[in-house]
């Protein structure tokens, strides 16, 4: 949730990471933090609010080579400079992301330390400092830190004793280490080195990393373990909003490209690549598909098309229930999950739960080498590249088209596709990227305007389509700060439309044919209840009829791209309503990009 950086080099410190730092805001914070050594001592500088904030109070002329910064979002203690990272006892200065569990009793274990904030955070710095004090070797220190806190960690560390040097650990808290010939660092993601270097080293669980002038990566043995240079496929530009107001609306104009990089290695040479490039599916007899937000509205898509091309049983779930719930599967299971990221919390404790179990995995991820993809048994990557807004549009494209194709494979495999059908689904997939440009073309405005005189909305729709609304009603509601839900439209007569009067705003998303006629027959219902009525739908179905106050029409396809087409219409429409009102798109009010913790 948080973010760190930290820096070892020839530049000055207080530079690169403030550039880090502010690489880093989409991650999501509150408050902000920066600790560098100055003058043979650590200098710590903290503000609540945005780094404009902390910059304001750094000092023009600083001389200093290393050093650590902090976003912080709050969850012990109040968004306040108090709480604000980094923290410092004794010898010790910390940046800390995740969550300690096991902090009170710690504290316990810590008498004669005095704490000034109210973190969880806190109480590692004085651990490292009491027990540092004890057998004075750092490494060791950090070995034995490493078992005596429960909970989510990944952490940079200072040692007054050792200069020119930060130290970092993690468990089930993403960081990476930054390779450069004039200086390495510590981030917990690539935006917030790609100013200065596109290689890095990815930090296992319960390693120590020693950084340096040079790199030194330890086991629990402390011995040297030998780290794999990756380097990032993208630059800076990538993780800039080149021209763009927000990083939202250009992570949407990038959805084409996307596309054309995600499908490349399964279609490219037609059915042989789907069919050698895919992992092989005939085993399994039944699928459950795990994620969070987002990414579990992209596992409601793929159950859709799975269920109906591929015959084969498909249950989704959100992680963070799945995790504590009882689990029936065998080894004809096969468990899906989705994560921007790869490194949700609860989706990784999903993961480590039925790989405890015995049970096939396969994750479906954007971000090389993360948790996810490491520890499951098998890996698709999507080619979204960075995704810098909070709330997710290009990655969230790239997962149902993944799911959509795993959908055709199965399909195709088990004989419920013909050949001659699946090669005409793949011809429309190579027309997909110009129908979503056309789909970005559209002017969204108008609707905008409608929704934003609101304080509240609802999205409808059916099978595939209420799938689709609960997307586009996520997208409303976490940027616009829209009270938005989505029901499926047959719902509305079991309570939900006692909500609705005049002026009333309700979305409906009507795009499969089979059961267009009763969702309109929805529409109506609530449009003589004076509701102001807003239909996404096809032409074909368009040309039929049409009850709405407004419409957005998408062209009639195929049930396997549709889905992504029909999504466009519903971030932009959340994008416009937002930017009407005013609202920090990319950053909005107590979201965070990756949810590390639970």
């Amino acid at each position: 949730m948080c973010g760190i950086i930290g820096y070892v080099g020839e530049k000055n410190a207080s530079s690169v990471i403030i550039d880090g730092l502010k690489a880093l805001e989409y991650r999501g914070y509150d408050s902000v933090g920066i600790a560098y050594h100055t003058c043979n001592r650590i200098e710590i500088i903290k503000a609540q609010g945005k780094i404009a904030n902390l910059e304001k109070k750094l000092k023009k002329y600083i001389i200093t080579h290393y050093g650590l910064g902090h976003t912080r979002w709050a969850t012990h203690g109040k968004p306040d400079e108090k709480n604000a990272h980094p923290h410092r006892i004794g010898k010790f200065t910390i940046v800390h992301n995740g969550i300690i569990e096991n902090y009170e009793s710690l504290k316990q274990l810590l008498n004669g330390y005095k704490f000034k904030s109210e973190t969880d955070s806190e109480v590692i710095a004085a651990l490292l400092d009491k027990l540092y004090s004890e057998k004075n070797d750092i490494l060791k220190v950090l070995v034995q830190v490493k078992k005596l806190l429960i909970g989510s960690y990944a952490l940079g560390i200072i040692c007054d004793d050792i200069k020119d040097t930060i130290y970092a650990i993690r468990k089930d808290s993403p960081l990476i280490v930054g390779i450069n010939d004039g200086g390495n660092f510590i981030a917990s993601d690539v935006p917030a080195i790609l100013k200065y270097t596109n290689k890095y080293m990815l930090i296992g669980e319960n390693e120590i990393a020693e950084i340096s002038n040079k790199v030194k990566i330890y086991n629990d043995n402390l011995e040297l373990v030998n780290k794999e240079i990756i380097t990032f496929e993208g630059n800076i530009e990538s993780a800039e909003k080149n021209g763009y107001e927000h990083f939202m609306l250009k992570e949407i104009h990038e959805e084409p490209e996307v596309i054309k990089k995600t499908i490349k290695p399964f279609l490219q040479f037609g059915l042989d690549s789907l069919k050698e490039n895919m992992p092989d599916f005939s085993k399994y007899h039944k699928i459950e598909i795990i994620g969070c937000g987002s990414a579990y509205h992209a596992g409601l898509i793929g159950k859709h098309l799975i269920e109906k091309y591929g015959n084969i049983p498909v249950t989704v779930h959100i992680a963070s229930e799945f995790r504590y719930q009882k689990v029936f599967t065998d080894e004809h299971t096969l468990v899906i999950l989705i994560s921007q990221s790869g490194e949700t919390a609860d989706t990784l404790a999903s993961l480590r739960k039925v790989h405890g179990m015995g049970i096939d995995t396969l994750a479906i991820v954007n971000v090389v080498g993360s948790s996810l993809a490491r520890e499951a048994s098998k890996t698709i990557y999507i080619k979204a590249g960075p995704e810098i807004s909070v709330a997710t549009t290009k990655a969230y494209m790239a997962q149902i088209t993944i799911l959509s194709l795993i959908a055709l494979n199965i399909g195709y495999t088990n004989k419920i596709i013909s050949e001659k059908k699946a090669l005409e689904i793949i011809d429309s997939y190579e027309k997909l990227p110009s129908y979503i440009s056309n789909m970005i073309n559209i002017d969204y405005k108008k609707i905008a305007k409608v929704l934003a005189k609101k304080n509240n909305c609802f999205y409808i729709g059916r099978g595939i389509d209420y799938a689709l609304s609960m997307e586009g009603s996520l997208k409303l509601k976490e940027i616009s700060y829209i009270t938005s839900v989505a029901y499926p439209a047959g719902e509305l007569k079991h309570g939900t439309i006692s909500l609705i009067e005049k002026n009333t705003n309700v979305i409906a998303v009507i795009t499969d044919k089979n059961i267009a006629d009763k969702t309109i027959n929805n529409i109506k219902e609530v449009k003589t209840r004076g509701a102001t009525t807003i239909i996404i739908t096809t032409d074909k179905i368009d040309n039929e009829f049409n009850p709405a106050d407004y419409k957005i029409v998408i062209p009639t396809t195929n049930d396997f791209i549709n889905p992504m087409v029909a999504t466009i219409p519903l971030q932009l429409i959340g994008y416009e309503t937002a930017k009407l009102k005013g609202c920090e798109i990319d950053t909005p009010k107590n979201l965070a990009k990756s949810v590390t913790v639970e």
